[in-house]
């Protein structure tokens, strides 16, 4: 992700090369929905869109957590004031992404039913939409199989490291984990594993060295 997020009236030019590898869309009716927990997204591989009316202020508090996901969060500002113009808007973007890729999972932010027609029109012709009232509902945050598989892991390189040897540097501590999770690991799992042990406690890595603090 870059340091800032895109304002445009049109987000999707140039980013061709993106939207293949993009395939979960949060569309955000802020309009009808201000929501503070953005932050929820940080952790999932997504775009998100953030409709906004015609005179409409977007609070400081949310152009900040937007500001975190860099190019992958855009504002898009709608055309008119009339009642339907933003729910316009959102079906004009699903119609064009969609157009950009076969791949693809929407996920409409808003309390507003009247999309709920459009939702069922379209995913009739096998398009992927869903709608929430709020960030927490949106299906992409519901923990998968990997998700619970990764849960699984963490807990058992946690249980070796109460009961056995503590590896003091990050390299040695990779190596436990290799030999505690006996299933070849991706560098990318691996990166996963060692993130979850530091957001959950466990371990402060500084200047290389690790510090434990394990459950009792």
């Amino acid at each position: 992700m870059s340091d800032s997020p895109v304002f445009g009236t049109d987000p999707l030019e140039g980013r061709e090369g993106e939207l293949c590898v993009k395939t979960d869309y949060v569309l955000v009716d802020f309009e009808n929905v201000q929501p503070k927990n953005m932050k929820l997204l940080r952790e999932r591989t997504c775009q998100i869109k953030i409709f906004v009316g015609t005179n409409q202020k977007i609070p400081f508090e949310v152009a900040e957590a937007i500001q975190a996901f860099g190019s992958d969060a855009e504002y898009i500002k709608i055309e008119g004031e009339g009642k339907n113009s933003l729910d316009f808007h959102i079906a004009y973007y699903i119609g064009r992404l969609t157009a950009e890729s076969s791949d693809t999972h929407f996920h409409i932010v808003s309390k507003d039913t009247g999309f709920d027609p459009l939702i069922r029109h379209i995913k009739k012709r096998k398009i992927n939409c869903e709608r929430t009232a709020t960030v927490e509902e949106i299906s992409l945050l519901k923990p998968g199989p990997d998700s619970r598989l990764l849960k699984k892991q963490v807990k058992d390189v946690v249980e070796r490291l109460s009961n056995g040897t503590k590896p003091r540097t990050e390299k040695k501590l990779i190596s436990t984990i290799k030999s505690v999770l006996s299933k070849p690991l991706s560098e990318e799992r691996i990166t996963k594993i060692v993130r979850e042990l530091g957001e959950s406690g466990v371990i402060t890595i500084t200047d290389g060295k690790i510090i434990y603090s394990l459950p009792s």
